[in-house]
């Protein structure tokens, strides 16, 4: 699984970082148990950095593999700055063959993604004190403990069990206490939960 480097984890905004100094001081409520392992509504789509193949059938000398520029856009050898970030695969193929038409008559396109990284939106960070702060590319059923095993754990100095879940949900910031030391040094399941695309896990440090 590819990974996001540590430049896009720093891009915490100033209101999640307010949002873990007040839950660290008044104490935070645990996500409810009816929603602890309910399932997004989620379809993956294109980022920045994403490695594609595209196949034009019948046509192969115009199939070829492209990485999405930072800016969101990719170059392809008939079309130069195509937008593909915040699309599907699909809707991409689709975009690439209206494209295309102008060159080729009735054009058959797929796009297949092979290294991932997706959206900023469709990541899942974690800050504070992780074994390896980063940001990760959401996927489908991923658990929290999954997670915890992309970052390596937590350092020695960690407070696992006043860590934080930061929550965006229908442009609402909530805040959720998570029991890392429980899940994760006592094997505690119950403290494990379904993550959603954009969560940030901020782990706390111990002060003794």
């Amino acid at each position: 699984m590819s990974t996001v480097g540590l430049s896009g984890v720093a891009r915490v905004t100033g209101a999640t970082i307010f949002a873990f100094l007040v839950t660290a001081c008044g104490g935070s409520p645990t996500v409810p148990m009816g929603e602890r392992f309910n399932e997004p509504d989620y379809s993956y789509v294109v980022g920045p950095g994403d490695v594609m193949e595209i196949f034009v059938w019948g046509n192969e000398e115009l199939s070829t593999s492209a990485i999405v520029r930072p800016d969101g856009k990719f170059t392809t050898r008939l079309v130069e700055d195509l937008p593909a970030s915040g699309k599907t695969p699909t809707e991409l193929a689709r975009a690439i063959e209206v494209a295309y038409a102008e060159y080729v008559r009735q054009p058959v396109v797929s796009v297949i993604v092979n290294g991932f990284v997706g959206v900023p939106e469709q990541q899942v960070r974690v800050v504070g004190e992780a074994t390896e702060p980063k940001g990760v590319p959401y996927t489908q059923h991923m658990t929290l403990l999954d997670l915890m095993i992309a970052v390596g754990g937590m350092t020695e100095f960690a407070a696992g069990n006043k860590s934080v879940l930061v929550r965006n949900s229908s442009g609402q910031q909530t805040s959720y206490g998570l029991r890392l030391d429980d899940l994760l040094r006592d094997g505690d399941i119950s403290a494990n939960l379904v993550l959603m695309p954009g969560d940030i896990v901020i782990i706390s440090e111990s002060w003794f």
